[in-house]
C-alpha cells in the first residue's frame, strides 16, 4: 500500500474508481426508473382493468333494467343476458352468486349452482359503489382479472304505501335490493378479465425500459467520462478562484457578525452583518487594530481568548441608543497555520437583545400567572376573615362611641379593612381572565367624556389637560368600560407624577398601512427610572407610597385582550408618554371578529 502511494498509482487509478462508482451509481438510478415505469404500468392498466370491470358491471345492470322495462311483468332471466355479455373480448366470465357463494347465474350455464367466491367474506363488502379486485388463477391456468361487488340492478317500484316492490326474478328467485342489515337476500357479480394482452405489455414495457435505460446508461457513462476529463483540465486553474469566491460569498451572506484578524491583532477580514452589530462603518474597520475599533468588552473576549487559548463564548452589554442596553453573544477562536502557529483570531457576533426581551416577556408572563393563580386562592380566603373583621371593628366603634381613643381605632380598622379589600378586589380583576365586548366607538367624543372624570382634579393640581384626536372617518372597534379602565389609570398616574402642576396630552390616530389606533397619553411630570422600566406592568410593583401595584397590570391584561400593546416611553425629568397600540378589523382575545 505505502509503495503504491509513494510511486503515485494510486492518484492514477482513483479517478477510475470513481468512475466505476459513478457507473454503478447511475445503474442502480436507472434500474429504479425501470422499475418503477414499469410498476406504473402495470399500475396503470390493472386500473384500466377495474374500470372496465366497473363498466361492464353497470352496463349488465342497466341491461337488467332495460330487460326489465321491455318485458314489464314478465319475469327477466338474468342468464340470457350474462351469456350474451360475455361474448365480449377479453371477458372469461361474468357470475352472479348468492352470499354463500352459490352461483345463481353464469355465463356457462353448466356451472351454474356450483360455487365460487366461497373463500371470500361476501358479507362484509360494502355497498354497491365499493369495487373490489383479487387476481387469480383460471380453471384453465391463466391469470385472470376478477371484479366484484355487491350486485344491485334496480329499486322495485313503489307500492300503495311508499313501500318497494320486488319486480326483477333470477333462476333462485327475486333479485332486489339487500338489506344493509340482512344480507341474506343479497346477490354478487363476478367479472373476470383476460390477463393475456395485460401481461403481453407489461413484458413489452420491460423490454423497452431495459433497452432504454442501457442506452441512457451508457450515454450517462459517456459523460461522466467527458465531464471527469474536462474537469481534471480546468481543476487546477479554476479550484482556488472558486473557493475563495464561496468563501466570501458565505461571509458576506452569514446572518452572524464575522471579524477576523491577523497574528498582529489587525482586521483582516469582516462582513456588513459585523459593521451592523458593532455600529461601525465599514471603511473604518478595515485594516485597523482591533483596539481601536472594537468596544472595550469585546476586547475583554479577545484577553481571555489569549490567556485559554482555546474557543470563548459568552454575553457581552453594549451601550445602544436613547439609553437602550444591546447584547450580543460573541464567540472568539483562535487560529492556526498548517505548522500549527498562532495565525490569528475570528470572532463571531450575534444579536441576542430580542432573544432576551422575549425570555423575559416569556419569564414576566409565567410569574403573571402563577400570582394570578395565587391571587384568586387567596383572595377567597381573606375576604372571609376580612367581613368578620369589619363587622367586629364597627360593632367596637358603635358600642365605644362615648370614648373617643376607642372610636378613632375602630374607624381606623374599618378603613384598612375597606383598603384590604380593594385590594383583594384587584387581585380578584387581574387574576380573572379579561373578556372584552368590542362596539364602534366615535374615539374623539370617547377620550373627551374620559378626560372629564379627572378634569376637577387636574384642575385642582395646576394641569393643563389638552386633546389632539385626528379626524376619523368611521368608528373605531374597542371596548369602551375596558379601554377606559385603563385611560382613567393612565390618567391618574400622570397627574401623580406633575405635583408641581404641568400639562396632560392626549394623542388619538389611526394608522392605515398597520389597522391599529394609537392612543398615547403624554404627561411633563418627574419620568420613570430605566431601572424601573422593565417592571412597570408587574403586579404589586408600585413606586407610589399609597399604590397596590395592580393599576398597570390590569390594564396590560386588557390591552392584551385587545390583542394589542402598551409602549412606554419616559426621559427622568422630562415626562412619561403611554401608547396603547389597538388592532381593528382583526381576530380578539375573546374569538370576536370586530367589524
Amino acid at each position: 500500500m505505502r509503495n503504491i502511494l509513494k510511486d503515485g498509482r494510486f492518484q492514477r487509478l482513483l479517478p477510475w474508481g470513481l468512475l466505476a462508482v459513478a457507473a454503478m451509481g447511475l445503474s442502480a438510478i436507472f434500474a429504479l426508473a425501470i422499475f418503477n415505469n414499469v410498476e406504473r404500468q402495470k399500475h396503470n392498466s390493472l386500473r384500466l382493468l377495474l374500470e372496465k370491470g366497473a363498466a361492464l358491471i353497470r352496463s349488465f345492470e342497466a341491461g337488467t333494467r332495460a330487460g326489465m322495462g321491455g318485458l314489464q311483468r314478465q319475469e327477466f332471466r338474468l342468464q340470457r343476458l350474462l351469456s350474451e355479455t360475455a361474448l365480449q373480448p377479453d371477458i372469461v366470465y361474468l357470475i352472479v352468486t348468492a352470499a354463500d357463494g352459490r352461483v345463481l347465474a353464469h355465463s356457462e350455464v353448466a356451472k351454474t349452482d356450483s360455487l365460487h367466491g366461497a373463500d371470500l367474506d361476501l358479507r362484509a363488502l360494502q355497498g354497491p359503489e365499493r369495487l373490489n379486485w383479487r387476481r387469480i388463477t383460471g380453471t384453465d391456468g391463466a391469470e385472470v382479472f376478477e371484479v366484484y361487488r355487491r350486485f344491485i340492478p334496480s329499486l322495485p317500484p313503489m307500492g300503495r304505501h311508499g313501500m318497494h316492490r320486488p319486480r326483477l326474478h333470477d333462476p333462485a328467485g327475486p333479485v332486489s335490493p339487500p338489506d344493509d342489515e340482512n344480507l341474506e337476500g343479497s346477490r354478487f357479480i363476478f367479472v373476470g378479465l383476460d390477463l393475456g394482452p395485460v401481461a403481453a405489455v407489461e413484458r413489452a414495457e420491460v423490454r423497452n425500459a431495459i433497452v432504454t435505460g442501457a442506452g441512457l446508461l451508457l450515454a450517462g457513462v459517456g459523460g461522466i467520462v467527458l465531464v471527469f476529463l474536462g474537469a481534471r483540465y480546468s481543476q487546477a486553474r479554476t479550484s482556488l478562484s472558486r473557493i475563495q469566491a464561496f468563501s466570501d460569498k458565505l461571509v458576506a451572506s452569514m446572518p452572524l457578525g464575522l471579524l477576523a484578524m491577523d497574528s498582529r491583532e489587525t482586521v483582516t477580514s469582516f462582513n456588513p452583518v459585523a459593521a451592523t452589530l458593532l455600529r461601525l462603518p465599514a471603511v473604518y474597520l478595515a485594516d485597523r487594530p482591533v483596539a481601536a475599533v472594537l468596544p472595550a468588552a469585546v476586547l475583554t473576549v479577545l484577553d481571555r481568548l489569549r490567556g485559554e487559548s482555546r474557543v470563548v463564548e459568552t454575553e457581552v452589554a453594549l451601550a445602544g441608543e436613547n439609553g437602550s442596553t444591546r447584547f450580543l453573544a460573541v464567540t472568539a477562536t483562535a487560529l492556526k497555520d498548517e505548522t500549527g502557529r498562532p495565525a490569528g483570531s475570528l470572532l463571531l457576533f450575534k444579536d441576542l437583545t430580542d432573544v432576551r426581551a422575549l425570555r423575559q416577556e416569556i419569564e414576566r408572563h409565567r410569574r403573571l400567572a402563577a400570582v394570578g393563580r395565587l391571587a384568586a386562592g387567596v383572595a377567597h380566603e381573606i375576604r372571609n376573615p376580612l367581613s368578620s373583621i369589619k363587622g367586629f371593628a364597627t360593632y367596637f366603634r358603635d358600642r365605644y362611641a362615648a370614648v373617643p381613643e376607642d372610636d378613632k381605632i375602630a374607624r381606623i380598622m374599618i378603613q384598612e379593612v375597606d383598603r384590604l379589600n380593594r385590594v383583594v378586589s384587584h387581585l380578584l380583576d387581574f387574576a380573572r381572565p379579561v373578556r372584552v365586548s368590542i362596539k364602534p366607538v366615535d374615539l374623539g367624543a370617547f377620550l373627551g367624556d374620559s378626560l372629564k372624570l379627572v378634569e376637577s382634579q387636574a384642575l385642582a393640581g395646576g394641569i393643563t389637560l389638552q386633546l389632539d384626536c385626528s379626524p376619523m372617518v368611521a368608528p373605531v372597534l374597542l371596548d369602551p368600560d375596558r379601554i377606559s379602565q385603563v385611560l382613567l389609570n393612565l390618567y391618574l398616574n400622570a397627574l401623580d407624577a406633575m405635583a408641581d402642576g404641568g400639562r396632560l396630552t392626549v394623542t388619538a390616530g389611526l394608522d392605515e398601512a398597520r389597522r391599529l389606533v394609537r392612543i398615547s397619553v403624554a404627561d411633563t411630570g418627574k419620568g420613570i427610572k430605566p431601572a424601573d422600566l422593565g417592571q412597570l406592568f408587574d403586579p404589586f410593583f408600585t413606586t407610589k407610597g399609597s399604590g397596590t401595584g395592580l393599576g398597570l397590570a390590569i390594564a396590560h391584561n386588557i390591552i392584551e385582550a385587545h390583542g394589542g400593546e402598551i409602549r412606554v416611553d419616559s426621559h427622568p425629568g422630562r415626562g412619561t408618554c403611554m401608547s396603547l397600540l389597538l388592532p381593528q378589523k382583526r381576530a380578539l382575545h375573546d374569538g370576536k371578529e370586530p367589524g
